[in-house]
């Protein structure tokens, strides 16, 4: 039986009871109201979208993929690039990063970011720290709360950061680059930004999860003003899906302040370099 046939039957029983015209008038609105409140129930539930896509099973907000691998290029809004080519799978990014101090206090920083990599980061940091001058990274990103702390504690001990000729920067990594007083890329570097999505280990992401990505992504956009870095780079890394990347060109990497020298950036003129006549 339909709400309306139901509400009408009510009214005719209680228009045999003209002393209680009050009550009737009453609970007249009061049904008229449930039945528009459940039929407008119905018509959004029909028409939600589907939940988002299931994220890492880490429970940690992250930007990393299950593989760890390079993700393919895109150039969201401008679309004449595909962006870097994908870099060859390469064994070192699907472990845990690990750290190896070169010669002239080159800190090696290579694999993924996973939960705690920054209190092994700051761990090595408090051994080594007196001959680290420059952290080189080749990482596919991971855990974003860990970046950002490795970042802060780079700017914090004002080391450089340095992605090399051909090496991989991308997801939360550029995060932990941007921490560098001075932050170089390589020739040919593939530095990307994507989306930062919280995880979900059973079923679509909660109401917690989606809270959860979005107050980091505040974070992030925090951490990067903090940095010195232009916030057209978050703008990127939010226009990409999470299983995309948006690759930087040399002189977007230096235009943006992301990085303070790259490979293949066109050198500014002595005009634009020039302090401003008084």
């Amino acid at each position: 039986m339909s709400g309306e046939s139901l509400r009408d039957r009510f009214i005719e029983w209680l228009n045999d009871r003209p002393d209680e015209s009050v009550l009737r008038a009453l609970f007249s609105v009061v049904l008229a109201a449930t039945i528009g409140v459940v039929s407008l129930d119905a018509f959004e539930w029909a028409n939600a979208p589907a939940p988002p896509p299931l994220a890492t099973p880490s429970g940690t907000p992250s930007t990393s993929t299950p593989s760890s691998q390079p993700l393919p290029a895109t150039r969201p809004r401008t679309g004449e690039r595909r962006g870097a080519p994908l870099r060859q799978k390469d064994p070192r990014l699907q472990v845990a990063m690990s750290f190896d101090l070169a010669g002239d206090g080159r800190l090696m920083a290579i694999g993924g970011i996973e939960p705690g990599t920054a209190k092994r980061f700051a761990d090595e940091i408090e051994k080594r720290g007196s001959y680290v001058k420059t952290i080189v990274l080749h990482s596919p990103g991971g855990s974003v709360q860990d970046a950002l702390a490795m970042g802060r504690l780079i700017r914090e001990r004002k080391f450089a950061t340095e992605v090399e000729a051909g090496a991989y920067c991308a997801s939360s990594c550029p995060l932990v680059f941007s921490g560098g007083t001075e932050r170089k890329a390589g020739e040919r570097a593939a530095i990307g930004v994507h989306q930062v999505f919280a995880a979900a280990s059973n079923g679509p992401l909660s109401g917690d999860g989606m809270a959860s990505a979005q107050r980091v992504s505040a974070e992030c956009q925090r951490y990067l003003r903090d940095m010195g870095v232009d916030q057209q780079v978050w703008v990127h890394a939010m226009e990409t899906p999470k299983d995309e990347l948006f690759y930087f060109k040399p002189d977007e990497l230096v235009s943006l302040k992301l990085a303070t020298s790259a490979s293949g950036a066109a050198t500014p003129t002595a005009a634009a370099t020039a302090p401003p006549k008084s």
